[in-house]
């Protein structure tokens, strides 16, 4: 067993103040143990070298690699990343050499006394077991794959896909095997990642997911668009249904759903992640029904000089201040920042994650930060919301391509609470903003007044930012009332109400809301005398703009008027998923 503390003498100078003399002493050196490498465990053991070059640092990691793009996984499997060695961010032999860090790959520790200040490692080579002692430890542990208890689920067509050597073997099986369909259980952001390369690498595939949308943080009208998108690009999806049983025979597998089977020669399940924390289960380190491990804003768990980073734990979120689970690689290398910073003296605390995320999808960005409506509600929180739909860059400019964003605010303190946004070219730069925004606790007026580049390749003068600003300052102060995609269908058609739809007239013969009448808004103040003003009117255009602008010459003409959100482009999108039987969630209402 390796002693506790080190006593090393040395001739070093300190500085007295009161009597500036100098004196001899000694230098504690310090043991830091870290479970658990990549993001979190990485992050702290790099920055715990930073801060103090004397400390003995020892990283055990179960697997063969310390630190790796997880999130570029699915590339590497697609073939857009086709060099084996970009995965791998950092070598035991590259972190022992930059860092002065001791790092024993294949190592398990399966047992922690917090008593004792001890570790019980499982050498994975050799099967051998040995203690180790610490003064200071780092959980970061990670998270595993969720495998249900599907029959049939240990097949060896069945992949998931956490870390490098899960990409291996489903790379190795799609060379040796030759599967031409595939199957992803799940719709989160690595399935959703996983079906596009799976594509891209020649598969037929379908996303099978027991929600009514993919992508949990979106809300289903931002959904929607994925929905359409990811259909053109020749991926099925199946909606509202899960798999009951797996059966393996010698032409693949036979996926039996809740509501009819599928065909397919290899699987991937991704239905999410648990914290993998199963060997702390005697240790009396406190965690939640999830498995989580608890800590304070300093990363601190229950037990005296343990810390806890990454995906195990549970944080605070930003927005509601409740405790979550938001396993990202951002917030965990933060986390493991924070902990070593503390370990060092330098108090340095977490404030809690707001879930800021975004996906590729061919050519599509998916872009979520905050809390969604789901959350809102769940959380009790009094909310607004606005839709936008705005050109990446000036329009006379070529290349651009409209946005959809849906932003969320607290009504009381005009706070912004969540955004989402899904487009094409420019949506990371817009959600960065907003996702600095909430971060600061702004209001959403006050993205009216951001001053944000502009030049006809990247923007427009006023960016999509600032149009959801604009936007949402107008419901705030009263210029402009809403109603919503999903209050079109209890408007009522009994003549109590005036349905107004003022897009052009090719544009209506393309397809109108039953019960509206088409006015253009350019012809709107030569028909008023058609619109009695005793009725509220309910308006709408292609995004809410004209629609608008029509509201505002009726309101200057005393009518009562409401425009709808996001316009007939969003409530076409939402309501023809819900509607068609030929869309895979006609069922969700």
């Amino acid at each position: 067993m390796t002693k506790s503390l080190y006593f090393v003498k040395i001739n070093y100078i300190i500085k007295n103040k009161a009597e500036n003399t100098c004196m001899k002493g000694l230098v504690i050196i310090m043991k830091v143990l870290i479970v658990g490498g990549v993001a979190g465990g990485a992050a702290a053991a790099a920055r715990l070298r930073r801060l103090d070059e004397t400390a003995e640092i020892i990283l055990f990691e179960r697997g063969e690699y310390i630190s790796f793009a997880n999130c570029g996984l699915p590339y590497y499997i697609g073939g857009t990343i086709t060099a084996k060695d970009a995965l791998t961010l950092q070598t035991p032999k590259s972190m022992n050499k930059r860092f002065n860090i001791d790092v024993r790959t294949k190592s398990e520790v399966t047992k922690i006394d917090t008593t004792a200040k001890t570790v019980t490692v499982k050498d994975l080579n050799t099967e051998k077991e040995y203690t180790e002692i610490y003064d200071k430890l780092i959980l970061s542990p990670g998270a595993s794959p969720i495998k249900p208890p599907i029959e049939g689920i240990s097949s060896n067509k069945v992949f998931t896909l956490r870390n490098i050597p899960d990409t291996y073997r489903i790379k190795d099986h799609l060379e040796k095997e030759k599967p031409q369909k595939a199957a992803v259980v799940g719709g989160g952001y690595i399935g959703v990642e996983m079906a596009e390369n799976l594509k891209n690498a020649g598969l037929d595939v379908t996303v099978v997911e027991l929600a009514e949308h993919l992508i949990a943080p979106l809300d289903f009208d931002m959904a929607a668009d994925v929905h359409n998108y990811i259909l053109e690009k020749g991926i099925n999806i199946i909606l509202n249904n899960g798999v009951k049983k797996i059966e393996d025979n010698e032409n693949g597998l036979k996926l039996v759903l809740n509501d009819g089977s599928l065909d397919v020669d290899m699987l991937i399940m991704s239905v999410g992640v648990r914290p993998d924390t199963a060997f702390l289960e005697s240790s009396g380190i406190e965690k939640n029904d999830r498995g989580s491990i608890i800590v304070n804003e300093y990363m601190e768990t229950n037990a005296k000089d343990v810390y806890a980073v990454g995906d195990a734990v549970e944080i605070k979120n930003f927005v509601t201040k409740s405790p979550a689970f938001i396993p990202l690689a951002g917030p965990a290398g933060k986390q493991g920042r924070i902990a070593a910073d503390n370990i060092c003296g330098s108090k340095s605390s977490y404030g809690g994650s707001i879930g800021s995320a975004i996906l590729k999808l061919f050519d599509m960005t998916v872009a979520t930060t905050g809390i969604n409506e789901k959350t809102a509600n769940a959380q009790g929180i009094n909310y607004d919301k606005t839709y936008t739909y705005s050109p990446s860059h000036a329009g006379y400019y070529p290349g651009g391509k409209n946005m959809s964003l849906k932003l969320l605010w607290e009504k009381d303190t005009k706070k912004i609470i969540g955004a989402q946004i899904v487009g094409f070219d420019g949506v990371d730069k817009r959600m960065d903003v907003l996702a600095c925004a909430i971060r600061l606790g702004a209001k959403v007026t006050d993205l009216t007044e951001l001053e944000l580049c502009y030049a006809p390749p990247f923007s427009s003068a006023k960016d999509p930012v600032n149009m959801a600003g604009f936007v949402a300052e107008n419901v705030i102060n009263g210029k402009m009332k809403q109603f919503f995609w999903h209050d079109v269908a209890h408007l009522k058609r009994d003549g109590s109400v005036t349905l107004l739809d003022v897009r052009t007239k090719t544009e209506a013969e393309n397809g109108m809301i039953d019960g509206f009448i088409n006015i253009p808004v350019d012809e709107l103040r030569e028909h008023l005398n058609m619109l009695p003003k005793d009725k509220p009117v309910y308006v709408h255009c292609h995004t809410g703009l004209r629609s608008y602008i029509a509201c505002r010459i009726l309101a200057a003409h005393g009518y009562d008027c409401y425009n709808l959100a996001g316009g007939w482009r969003l409530y076409k999108s939402v309501t023809d998923a819900k509607r068609s039987p030929d869309y895979p969630c006609y069922k969700c209402e």
